[in-house]
């Protein structure tokens, strides 16, 4: 058994993966979490999450603190100092302890590539306690640049702005705020107001969504473990936007559905929760890895689906010519709409990015339409908030498929956008975006099959 290691080395030591080699922190956390003792794990995950959220504003500072840019030798130091500005500038951690266990760091940073980083610690020293002292001048600095004031990269801050010129400013603002923990009701076991009391009795303090039926906000994150028979399928961890993918498709009994792109399963599990497991589904996902998720998840609700591997435009390689009644089409975008559970995606998506998903995303529903049954319906969704991903390839199909229509879209409730406060109608789909103590950003739109 190796010896734990400084978490905050470690911490710094899975930011250079992220920012110098593109890796996702839900990839990489696994792997580094086995550097640090059980009980520094969450310490871990909130220091690369938060330096994350906060790199643009903590590299403007770093920059600013530095005299002149660190040498390639001391990378490391140059990713401790972030995590070590994160630490005083956006955490609850104490400044002594910020200080002492980032400069610690330095002195144990462990790497086969990287020898001899302790003699930077004191120029780490010197620099937070700099910034320790000059803290609120410092900070009050970045309203000066757009960039580190709404910790988003220059293009995408571009796209909103054009985008969305009433409301990019505050989806730049819920985007760095850390997203509630959203739980769905398997109403096959119980209502939501009979698990409410559940929560109630067991002293979890939560409340009912807005839109989606079978949601469920806590007031505090908590284990899943903690909640009241989760390990028998009582309930599930999913966003309430999300949520409302069942209740705009609205599955009936018997119907032969379709879960395109369907991975890790939480919208797979709902459609059938939805129907009271009472139809045929098949699951179908690229990554044969996420598709364990899937099989996981279907296990623990006592739910039924034909789980496939496969791409989505590639139907000749999974579909066997039996058309479906309704298909859930959530295809692969740039997670714009979630960057508040996935910060790391401001460093690792790129501007050549969206296009390319576009693309990808319009050739899907092409080749997906033509599984559809005459008269069926398929909801295409997106956890994107970019018109290019959304209404944009929406329009465009339609132009070009004449056998294709706009439905309108009711919730369970018979919502429709202008009720749902938190939607925005654009004429070719709902577009949410990321509300406080609410729900993330997402975009819908329902076609139907002449």
């Amino acid at each position: 058994m190796t010896t734990p290691q400084n978490t905050r080395a470690v911490a710094a030591a899975a930011m250079l993966d992220v920012v110098d080699h593109g890796q996702s922190l839900n990839a990489i956390l696994p792997r580094f979490s086995k550097d640090v003792s059980p009980e520094n794990k969450g310490l871990l995950q909130s220091l690369c999450f938060g330096t994350s959220r906060h790199f643009f504003s903590v590299n403007a500072l770093s920059k600013i603190l530095l005299q002149k840019p660190l040498p390639e030798e001391a990378r490391p130091v140059q990713a401790l100092l972030w995590v070590g500005l994160y630490q005083l500038a956006y955490s609850e951690i104490s400044e002594h302890a910020a200080i002492n266990e980032t400069v610690q760091a330095c002195r144990d940073f462990k790497s086969d590539k990287y020898r001899g980083l302790d003699k930077y610690s004191g120029v780490l020293n010197a620099i937070l306690r700099r910034f320790q002292r000059e803290k609120d001048e410092l900070l009050a600095g970045l309203k000066d640049s757009e960039v580190p004031f709404y910790q988003h990269p220059k293009w995408l801050i571009k796209l909103l702005k054009k985008a969305w010129p009433d409301q990019w400013q505050n989806i730049c603002e819920q985007a760095n705020i850390q997203a509630p923990m959203c739980l769905r009701v398997n109403t096959r076991l119980q209502s939501r107001d009979e698990y409410l009391a559940k929560l109630d009795a067991q002293e979890i303090k939560a409340h009912a969504g807005k839109h989606a039926l079978t949601s469920i906000y806590l007031e505090k994150p908590c284990d899943v473990q903690l909640l009241p028979g989760f390990s028998d399928g009582a309930v599930s961890v999913q966003d309430e936007a999300a949520q409302l993918a069942a209740q705009l498709l609205k599955p009936q009994k018997n119907d032969h559905l379709l879960d395109a792109c369907c991975a890790p399963g939480g919208k797979t599990c709902h459609l059938l929760e939805s129907v009271d497991n009472q139809a045929t589904l098949t699951a179908l996902d690229a990554d044969e890895k996420r598709l364990v998720r899937v099989h996981e998840n279907l296990a623990r609700l006592g739910l039924s689906a034909t789980v496939k591997q496969g791409l989505a435009q590639e139907t000749e390689s999974w579909w066997d010519g039996n058309a479906f009644d309704r298909i859930l089409l959530d295809v692969p975008c740039s997670a714009t709409g979630v960057i508040r559970r996935h910060p790391d995606i401001k460093l690792l998506r790129l501007k050549a990015d969206i296009d390319n998903l576009a693309e990808l995303q319009l050739s899907i529903l092409q080749k997906a339409w033509a599984t559809l049954k005459p008269g069926g319906q398929l909801l295409y969704a997106t956890c994107s908030i970019l018109p290019q991903e959304n209404a944009n390839n929406i329009q465009a199909f339609l132009a070009q498929e004449s056998g294709a229509q706009l439905a309108p879209m009711t919730s369970a409730g018979e919502l429709d956008a202008k009720q749902l406060t938190s939607a925005h109608d654009t004429g070719f789909g709902w577009q949410f975006f990321p509300k406080a103590d609410e729900h993330d950003g997402f975009f819908y739109a329902l076609l139907h099959k002449k």
